[in-house]
């Protein structure tokens, strides 16, 4: 690799020239430099340089002293840059050029347009106007929202005679507040309008109470999310009347105390059914045991290419597009309302009902209900059916780090034609991914080590996302791309999951009534990748959902489907690919007797060998032992087991199908959801360590739920939203978010009190 020395700048000088400060155009392209070969000592005696071309190296970043005062045109094209903002150290710049930099956005675009007041050219456009735009009217009408959000919110929490630290709190909060509330432009650009409402924020403050101005404006990167409970974001009243597009903003609702109770909605019709002539999962009590397997169960028609969502820019692989920039507010979000408070606006308004025990304490409050899965972004669609949805892993380093996006608060969810990545305290949804012929059924996070130049490795999110074509969509949230696809069945693919043991395997259960699981390989710098398939397990009828066996996930897979709950030994130094299932589990019938031809369509471990399982016949949930269930030093394939029940959760008492449970193994609970818009909570807690004990007996009684959250009373324009069905609820590692999907296109979020 070339290191930059006075000798290279001189001979890379067009044309070549004898002394460093006589350079006007230098070509440095195409010579793999990295940040730290940008050495600013010798830059700085590039006095009279005015044409710099950096183009297809490794950069990933600017040093933030090149000192450089006369640059006008620079050129960066073909790079790893991660962010801009150091681009402001030369005012001067008139034309700048930076394409195939992947992780920047259409929202860094508008960050150079600020920062650059002599830029007229951005990549080959003339941006004279847009920028005056930016500058300008963008700039006064945040400036009018911060200063009313001040006024209305703030101002007299401000002592007459205030101290240091109180002014401090009271900064910290306002520009949290702030970032969070104020919403202007479209939501592809809400990440720009972020950067700007935090330094407008901070000169605001300067200016009134005499702060010292922090001039870096580096964006919320620095913002601390773990200090978002800290900060009740205030509800803003007022619509905004300014934008050229409608925006619905997304509010962080009070700490309303309200009770939640017991009002019942009526149960369930069998409607609900898409004009289209596609089957749905749900339909009615009367559901097929074995159902077409080429008819998903799904409300939507399927998919061929992905789109962006409006004003997309960049054309990726597959000729797919991920919204680029497309982090953050839904133009189109469903908002509580407050005990007490009216509104008119159209917006959908909450009203807290008791909590169904008739308990005076309430252990979940909603924050959010969300509808940012309808077709063609109608604000009409309640018949999209939302069926999975996953919480984004941990992830300590990352390109373009977001304290939003890094976080356990976003959750990936999926229902129609689009994947969302949605924050929870804030209700902001972040990203949008589309594909207007598909139906996404299931969603599923791994964690690469990939490799973004030579010697660097970056630890990635990657989100997979499959449905009714069959096809596995690998997403690489950071870069907002979709680089790749696996063709993986012929037929509908009900779910999706990941080997906690190896990053890169995927297992895929499709309406073929095969599991089949990947390797989907690690991409390289320019995304290329090789996925292969390793096993093929057969079912007699089509699996539902997917449990690896904690203790052993290398070894064992459950799966509940259609006709049963099966186990299959995975173990792959094994020769034989295509596999028959190892066991078939039998569960108690309403009669009384045994069966194992049932319909499994909830299962998950509680702990290591705990297994919570669904079954749609007789009305409660199963947990049972997988080690005391299952002999591992049986022979033979196909045999019959008997699962070892430890206990039975009372549960509602329909027969509809495909309302499936979740567990939180940390906080011992299981979650599931049923046909009227309720969630039922078990807390297991004390159960546990009599079930670990290998002589622990079967609890005699049914266990009743720790708390049942009623669905509230949701109206729009002052009609009563259709009836819901709880699809699927999951919850966060540590039980602080609840997120709930229905039958009816809304997501709810709610949140441990």
């Amino acid at each position: 690799m070339s290191k930059i020395t006075t000798e290279l700048l001189l001979e890379r000088a067009v044309p070549r020239s004898t002394r460093l400060r006589k350079i006007e155009t230098l070509n440095l392209s195409k010579l793999q430099l990295k940040t730290g070969d940008l050495d600013p000592r010798l830059f700085s005696r590039l006095r009279h340089l005015q044409k710099l071309d950096l183009s297809d190296n490794l950069l990933d970043k600017f040093p933030n002293s090149l000192t450089l005062p006369d640059l006008r045109v620079l050129n960066c094209n073909n790079n790893k840059l991660e962010d801009v903002t150091a681009l402001k150290q030369f005012p001067l710049l008139e034309e700048l050029t930076y394409e195939n930099n992947v992780y920047l956005t259409l929202n860094d675009d508008y960050k150079v347009m600020f920062l650059l007041q002599n830029l007229r050219l951005l990549n080959g456009k003339d941006i004279t106007k847009l920028a005056n735009h930016v500058r300008r009217v963008n700039s006064r009408k945040l400036t009018s929202k911060v200063t009313a959000h001040w006024e209305k919110f703030f101002r007299d929490q401000l002592p007459e005679r205030y101290t240091p630290e109180q002014v401090k709190s009271i900064k910290k909060k306002f520009v949290q507040s702030v970032q969070t509330n104020v919403v202007y432009g479209p939501s592809s650009l809400s990440e720009f309008t972020r950067w700007r409402v935090k330094m407008i924020a901070e000169e605001f403050l300067a200016c009134i109470l005499g702060l010292e101005l922090n001039t870096d404006p580096e964006p919320e990167e620095e913002m601390d999310e773990n200090e978002e409970d800290s900060t009740e974001s205030p509800k803003e009243a007022a619509e905004d009347e300014d934008e050229d597009e409608v925006v619905v903003t997304p509010r962080k609702r009070k700490r309303n105390r309200s009770k939640l109770g017991a009002r019942n909605k009526r149960s369930k019709s069998q409607a609900n059914m898409e004009e289209e002539a596609v089957a749905n999962p749900r339909k009615s009590s009367h559901v097929q045991d074995d159902p077409a397997p080429d008819k998903p169960r799904t409300s939507n028609q399927p998919a061929k290419e992905a789109i962006p969502e409006q004003g997309t820019e960049g054309t990726h692989k597959n000729g797919e597009q991920f919204p680029k920039g497309q982090s953050n507010r839904r133009s189109s979000q469903l908002t509580g309302e407050q005990k007490n408070q009216e509104q008119d606006n159209g917006v959908v308004s909450l009203t807290p009902v008791k909590n169904s025990k008739g308990k005076e304490d309430v252990s979940a409050e909603p924050l959010h209900f969300l509808q940012c899965h309808s077709k063609s972004n109608s604000r009409e669609d309640f018949k999209t059916q939302l069926w999975s949805c996953v919480f984004e892993p941990l992830l300590d380093c990352g390109a373009r780090k977001d304290p939003i996006v890094s976080s356990c608060r976003t959750v990936a969810t999926c229902g129609g034609e689009s994947v969302c990545l949605i924050d929870c305290e804030t209700g902001t949804v972040l990203k949008k991914y589309k594909v207007p012929t598909e139906e996404f059924f299931s969603v599923a996070w791994t964690t690469l080590t990939m490799e973004i130049s030579d010697s660097r490795k970056k630890s990635h999110n990657i989100l997979v996302a499959a449905g009714r074509r069959g096809i596995v969509k690998l997403i690489h949230v950071a870069a907002d791309f979709c680089y790749g696809e696996i063709k993986a069945h012929k037929k509908p693919i009900a779910t999706v999951c990941f080997s906690p043991a190896r990053e890169t395997h995927l297992f895929t259960a499709s309406y073929d009534k095969r599991i089949a699981l990947w390797d989907i390989g690690i991409p390289d710098c320019d995304y290329n990748f090789k996925a292969s398939q390793l096993l093929l397990l057969e079912a007699l009828s089509i699996p539902l959902r997917l449990a690896l066996v904690p203790t052993c996930p290398d070894q064992y897979l459950l799966a509940g489907c259609e006709g049963g709950c099966f186990a299959w030994n995975i173990k792959l130094d094994k020769d034989q690919k295509n596999r028959p299932f190892e066991a078939i589990f039998q569960f108690p019938d309403e009669d009384g007797s045994v069966t194992s031809s049932h319909r499994v369509d909830g299962l998950a471990f509680l702990n290591d060998d705990v297994v919570v399982s669904k079954s749609s016949k007789p009305g409660c949930m199963y947990l049972w032992s997988w080690s005391r269930s299952f002999d591992t030093k049986g022979k033979g394939y196909q045999r019959t087991v008997s699962a070892v029940i430890l206990a039975e959760l009372e549960w509602s008492t329909t027969d509809m199908s495909y309302l499936t449970l979740s567990t939180c193994p940390a906080k011992d609970y299981v979650f599931c959801g049923d046909e009227k818009g309720s969630v039922w909570m078990y807390n297991l807690s004390n159960y546990t360590t009599a079930w670990s004990s290998a002589k622990g007996k079967r609890s005699d009684k049914r266990i009743p739920p720790t708390q049942i959250l009623k669905w509230p009373e949701l109206r729009l324009n002052g009609d009563q939203l259709p009836e819901v069905l709880i699809n699927n609820v999951v919850s966060d590692p540590t039980f602080t978010y609840l997120v709930v999907l229905t039958s009816v296109n809304i997501t709810a979020i709610w949140k441990k009190s």
